[in-house]
């Protein structure tokens, strides 16, 4: 034993001690960083006038939204314009995540098609967009759809659908109680169907034996909404956009900013899941192939039962990232005019000069989004993975 190891006190010796201590030391240092670092922003903010706090939020807004999920007029609290923000933000997400795996996982297979020009296409379409700065699509496909013709000349693709420089106008359905019995209907179905195909299931893993369920899993979805709804006092009521004067009444409008974001963000987004879903049905051994193909199944019932079942454990988690690089990116709707949380965001701070407390905010709030996607899809993960025996 050295000589500075006989003259150190016992305990110092005992590394588990040794490491307690140092973690206290630190954990010292980080309060008392903290608490310096939160009196010199008091303290400056004092000098300006400010004080540190959340209730500037009680404080009527001023700011215009000219799309919102909920009521709002600029008389509103900031409180109610950053759940405005927020909910055009989830809008965007949600739409745009669901349009993703569509055109990601078609592209990915196609991607791997027999045919040249098809793969040639998709594998062009892939390098050009994942090759382009998201910032530039976005507002590429702000000016084409700044482009279309105007309100009186709108293009009619399907009945009740135009779609004019002022955006697109779809039919929707009022929210009365005929729409709220038959949502409540819809869920009792859904139930419904999922206790028929466990049944289902479980019977087959008995005797075999296998099931059609698409039927009553059908009859349920139609007839309880419908038969819900039937007992409500205002029927379900569908609003039709009709051109009167200047511009559409009736139906619902998606913006040219939120269609540019929305398209732009799908397009870009799908290019990185087509490549991870090419990726995870090479990871599938061709034995896989052959061995379906001795059973006689068609190409598409195989690639659909027996290859993206095996490969979505290497699909999935690459594909919460692409999820989640999605909802951060809708933070680039300030480029092109569309009010999301990070574009309410700036405009209250530069309203209020409460910087600190609206970006701790924004930053829960897209925290919160993270965590909460990254659980479901590490919970579907852990349903779709294989399991040894």
């Amino acid at each position: 034993m050295s000589a500075a190891s006989a003259a150190a006190p016992a305990w110092w010796n005992d590394r588990d001690v040794r490491a307690l201590i140092l973690q206290g030391a630190l954990l010292v240092f980080v309060v008392a960083l903290g608490f310096f670092l939160f009196s010199n922003v008091q303290t400056n903010m004092a000098a300006r006038g400010l004080q540190l706090g959340f209730g500037f939020l009680e404080r009527a807004a001023g700011i215009p939204i000219g799309e919102h999920l909920i009521a709002y007029t600029p008389a509103d609290s900031y409180a109610r314009a950053l759940s405005v923000g927020l909910l055009n933000t989830l809008r965007v997400a949600v739409i745009g995540c669901l349009l993703t795996t569509l055109l990601g996982v078609t592209l990915g297979v196609l991607r791997l098609s027999g045919n040249p020009l098809l793969s040639g296409l998709v594998g062009g379409y892939i390098e050009l967009v994942r090759n382009t700065p998201v910032v530039l699509q976005l507002v590429f496909w702000l000016v084409v759809f700044q482009q279309l013709p105007g309100v009186r000349e709108a293009l009619n693709p399907l009945p009740g659908v135009y779609l004019s420089q002022r955006g697109l106008k779809i039919p929707s359905i009022d929210w009365n109680s005929g729409l709220q019995l038959a949502l409540v209907g819809l869920a009792v179905a859904l139930a419904a169907c999922w206790l028929t195909v466990r049944r289902a299931r479980a019977h087959q893993a008995r005797t075999g034996e296998i099931k059609r369920v698409w039927p009553i899993c059908a009859g349920y979805l139609v007839l309880l909404p419908w038969a819900l709804s039937a007992l409500a006092a205002e029927p379900v009521n569908v609003s039709m956009p009709v051109l009167m004067g200047f511009n559409f009444q009736g139906g619902s409008e998606l913006s040219p900013e939120f269609a540019a974001l929305t398209t732009g963000l799908v397009v870009y987004t799908a290019a990185f899941v087509a490549e991870i879903v090419r990726s995870g049905i090479q990871s599938v051994g061709k034995g896989q192939w052959e061995a379906a193909r001795a059973l006689g199944l068609s190409d598409g019932r195989i690639m659909r039962l027996v290859i993206l079942p095996q490969a979505l454990r290497v699909i999935v988690p690459p594909l919460t990232s692409q999820y989640l690089n999605l909802t951060k990116n809708s933070s680039l709707a300030i480029v092109i005019g569309y009010q999301d949380l990070f574009s309410v965001s700036n405009t209250s701070i530069n309203q209020t000069g409460q910087a600190i407390e609206v970006i701790f905010i924004m930053m829960t709030v897209y925290l919160a989004l993270s965590l909460l996607t990254s659980a479901g899809m590490n919970w579907y993960n852990a349903r779709v993975a294989l399991k040894e025996r």
